[in-house]
């Protein structure tokens, strides 16, 4: 007999049973039926289980890369409206102590009008862009199509970085002191369980033989790593854009290394490439959008946390294959019972999803 344990979603002693390889189906329906799945209110299965994750099902040389996306992936805004309301408070500072402005060109008010611009004019841009992916007369595409789909975001990757040259071009980001960045990041709420998961791979609680990479398209890579810095993360990896400082204050110039899907994927593969012995190294990429599909798809698990709308209409036009992240597990458990090892290795155009940090903390390092 084998017990399968969902972590997240099953309450105390409630469990499924797989015996003789045939899991019995009426257990899940019923509990699900009359509320007694605990979705919300996690409590964890305190018994010896046989729920085998990431690290448990590998053997000891098994080397890990995790690489998260940034921006509500990890965290509950965007990063780029922090950043933004650092601006326009720093201007209506200057204005209230009547010193020497920093940002000459645009009063508070003006500068919050331009960020408002630049900000619909990348969303009307973008959201023209994805409908256009997914309209595209190409047809019905029947099985996934990663050349399409990468030549399909190369037209993404360019309005992001158009968007990128007007807000440089507009210096509404100039005159922005680092220490006020920092804070802001100490202070940048992240989701529920995020900082808990990387704390306990960098601590090395569970001995799992990790490295950490964090994906962003943000401004400005100091504000990241001050946001990782208050949960004592400071030795995570960040790849992201840099604000170009004067003297701690920004000058409204970005030096631009990840700006795009495209970006993103290169930077992928070149940690990968890094990595040393292919055979004992796995990957496991966290997103939550259509800039993260192309790293999603490149790693051997891709993880889509959350419920991104473009995200599916995109990826559904590709053929790129949804599966909810414990059913993908059972099924794992099902075949190591013929095989005797789950294989976690690469499979063509097929994304896992999960809810929570939670679910995902329990897939990668267990109860």
């Amino acid at each position: 007999m084998h017990l399968l344990i969902h972590p997240c979603w099953v309450q105390e002693k409630y469990f499924t049973l797989l015996l003789n390889k045939t899991e019995i189906p009426i257990l899940y329906p019923i509990l699900q039926a009359i509320g007694m799945l605990a979705v919300h209110r996690v409590r964890y299965f305190r018994y010896a289980s046989t729920y085998i994750s990431m690290d448990a099902s590998c053997d000891g040389k098994q080397h890990f890369l995790i690489f998260s996306d940034f921006d509500l992936t990890c965290t509950v805004i965007d990063s780029s409206a922090v950043i933004a309301e650092i601006a326009i408070l720093s201007a209506a500072k200057v204005e209230q102590d009547e010193s020497e402005n920093l940002n000459p060109l645009k009063s508070s008010e003006e500068l919050r009008k331009s960020l408002d611009a630049l900000s619909r004019q990348y969303s009307k841009q973008y959201e023209q862009c994805i409908e256009n992916i997914v309209l595209a007369e190409e047809g019905i595409v029947t099985s996934f199509a990663h050349r399409n789909l990468y030549e399909a975001l190369e037209q993404l990757s360019e309005i992001e970085k158009q968007a990128n040259r007007r807000v440089v071009e507009s210096e509404v980001l100039k005159g922005l002191n680092l220490e006020d960045i920092k804070r802001a990041g100490e202070h940048l709420k992240l989701h529920s369980g995020c900082t808990e998961f990387f704390q306990q791979i960098v601590q090395k609680k569970n001995g799992l033989n990790a490295d950490i990479h964090i994906f962003s398209y943000c401004w400005c890579m100091d504000l990241i790593k001050s946001a990782f810095s208050s949960g004592g993360l400071e030795a995570l990896n960040v790849h992201s854009n840099e604000f170009v400082y004067d003297h701690s204050i920004s000058t409204g110039e970005i030096v631009r290394k990840v700006e795009s899907p495209i970006d993103k994927v290169h930077v992928f593969k070149d940690i990968l490439k890094n990595c040393g012995d292919d055979a004992k190294c796995l990957s496991v990429y966290i997103g939550d959008s259509v800039g993260d599909l192309l790293c999603l798809l490149e790693a051997d698990v891709g993880i889509v946390i959350g419920s991104s709308p473009s995200l599916r209409k995109v990826g559904t036009r590709f053929a790129v294959s949804f599966v909810p992240l414990f059913t993908g597990v059972v099924k794992k458990q099902k075949e190591s019972v013929e095989a005797g090892f789950i294989d976690w290795k690469w499979q063509k155009g097929v994304l896992y999803t999960a809810s929570s940090w939670t679910e995902i903390h329990a897939f990668i390092l267990g109860l």
